[in-house]
């Protein structure tokens, strides 16, 4: 068979389910950390629960995502997580959903897997925004989530860390409001309002 009708034949198979964001849509990419937890408790031991060296490398990644080809205009990280806000007019592969996402799945990848000395990996999906408000409303989702498990951890590796059992501490912040988890840390010596601005900042 000829080359050119054999490769005409099979990109086909490659493409034909390729889906392209609108323009005037605006992209938000959330590229995780894929079985980060097993990687930070078991393979690293990183500090619970919060570990500067693991926060450095993920800053470290998020600026390789930044000057990696796409015009990225803001970027946020917590945790394992990264969010990144393309501009309105970026356009790279003509939108193709599928290259946004494996290009900025393996960026992150190869970066943070360099930055650690060991496999990393990440995945990544595009939440596809008609206004500014739902852009607004996503990172607003974001910080909030950042701040349940920010307060959530804290108090429970207080607790791990003051002798409780990993059962018995799960169980005593169950139901717990987030008032009550803020007391908690308080009558511990920690001032939440003080460092909570500090943990999710940095």
């Amino acid at each position: 068979m000829n080359f050119d009708k054999l490769d005409i034949t099979m990109r086909v198979f490659e493409t034909n389910a390729d889906k392209c964001v609108l323009p005037g849509i605006y992209m938000v990419a959330r590229i995780d950390g894929r079985s980060f937890s097993r990687l930070t408790k078991e393979v690293c031991r990183f500090e619970a629960p919060y570990d500067e060296r693991f926060r450095d490398m993920m800053v470290e990644t998020v600026k390789h995502l930044m000057q990696c080809g796409f015009r990225v205009v803001f970027a946020y990280t917590q945790s394992d997580e990264i969010s990144l806000l393309f501009h309105l007019d970026e356009n790279s592969f003509n939108r193709k959903l599928r290259k946004y996402h494996s290009i900025l799945a393996g960026e992150a990848s190869a970066m943070f897997t360099h930055l650690l000395g060991q496999p990393a990996a990440f995945d990544c999906r595009i939440s596809q925004l008609p206004g500014q408000e739902l852009v607004v409303d996503y990172f607003r989702w974001r910080m909030e989530d950042a701040h349940r498990n920010c307060l959530n951890s804290h108090c429970y590796w207080m607790l791990r860390k003051q002798g409780t059992e990993s059962d018995s501490a799960a169980k005593r912040l169950n139901g717990l409001s987030v008032a009550a988890k803020n007391e908690l840390l308080f009558q511990n010596g920690i001032n939440p309002a003080d460092r909570f601005c500090q943990w999710l900042c940095l």
